[in-house]
């Protein structure tokens, strides 16, 4: 049953779910994977809350992610007394999206590995039997509905973790949409650089890349990302990101034809991720974005910015 925003009060949210949890695991361990995000951190605060080091906290460094976050969100963590360890999978996902293009496919290989590949493995090593991840409402209701396959839902669907992986998955912030989160991870005590971050997919990068998700094409996408954050990380948007299309565009340079890549960059206004309206940026900025995307990513030629709403439209590409 959903809480709304409204009806959340943090502080007895918490002291719940810390409770649920020590009652589930009772003496066991159980291990959760920290992405950096608002949803991921929350749990890996409530899991530690509730079993101390009998939680075992992984950064998967999928390849996927953004410029140089395994060892910021790592160090961040430190801080805050968690110790986190970072488990390099970039290649068991990349063997399992080669050749891949059709977006629900890529959100399955993207499950398999995360689950059965890497989880699995974590498991077996560590001898928990229980994960901890951080499924919220939104991710439910798209994959119900039929709009996306989140890669976090599973008993939603009929699909017993136990049974296809060997461990139980919890979800405690199931009940919440996203700006319920940020409440209570700002009640947690993260920073606000956490709790105020622009969302980002489970599948990472590989929900911005239109076609194939090869080392190179991923690169190309998360230096556009790069530059979209830092030059929109002042716009008070819900989310922005850039997207990378597959197919190849002519430009010039040098009054030289120039065979290379299309950037799509998207700025959202939301309130829950449900529906969405693109934000009215001010032609400088869009301009400054085209400027700095063709000159310091290379190979591209061509930056659009999507002003489609949500519906039809979704905020991810894929």
């Amino acid at each position: 049953m959903e809480i709304r925003l409204w009806e959340l009060n943090p502080k007895k949210f918490i002291e719940e779910k810390v409770k649920d949890i020590s009652s589930k695991v009772g003496n066991g361990l159980a291990i959760n994977a920290l992405s950096g995000g608002v949803d991921s951190s929350a749990v890996t605060i409530l899991g530690h809350k509730a079993l101390g080091d009998r939680l075992k906290t992984y950064f998967i460094d999928n390849g996927l992610m953004r410029e140089g976050e395994p060892e910021r969100i790592v160090s961040m963590f430190k801080k805050l007394g968690v110790n986190v360890e970072i488990v390099d999978s970039k290649e068991i996902f990349f063997n399992e999206l080669r050749n891949i293009t059709d977006p629900e496919e890529k959100r399955e290989a993207i499950t398999k590995a995360f689950y059965k590949d890497v989880f699995g493995d974590l498991v077996t090593k560590s001898g928990a039997k229980y994960l901890f991840q951080g499924t919220i409402l939104t991710d439910v209701d798209e994959t119900i509905a039929g709009i996306k396959r989140q890669h976090n839902v599973f008993e939603q669907l009929g699909i017993d973790p136990e049974d296809a992986f060997g461990y139980r998955i919890l979800e405690p912030l199931v009940q919440l949409r996203k700006p319920a989160v940020r409440e209570v991870a700002r009640a947690l005590g993260l920073p606000e650089e956490i709790y105020n971050r622009p969302p980002f997919p489970g599948p990472a990068l590989a929900a911005r890349v239109i076609g194939e998700v090869r080392p190179e094409r991923v690169e190309t996408v998360r230096k556009a990302t790069r530059i979209v954050e830092e030059e929109l990380k002042d716009s008070g948007a819900f989310q922005y990101l850039a997207i990378l299309h597959e197919d190849r565009v002519i430009g010039m340079r040098d009054g030289k034809r120039d065979f290379g890549f299309q950037i799509e960059v998207r700025c959202w206004e939301s309130k829950d991720a449900r529906t969405g309206s693109p934000t009215r940026l001010p032609y400088d900025t869009l301009d400054r974005l085209a400027e700095r995307i063709t000159t310091e990513v290379p190979g591209v030629v061509s930056v659009t910015y999507n002003i489609t709403k949500k519906p039809p439209s979704t905020i991810e590409a894929i």
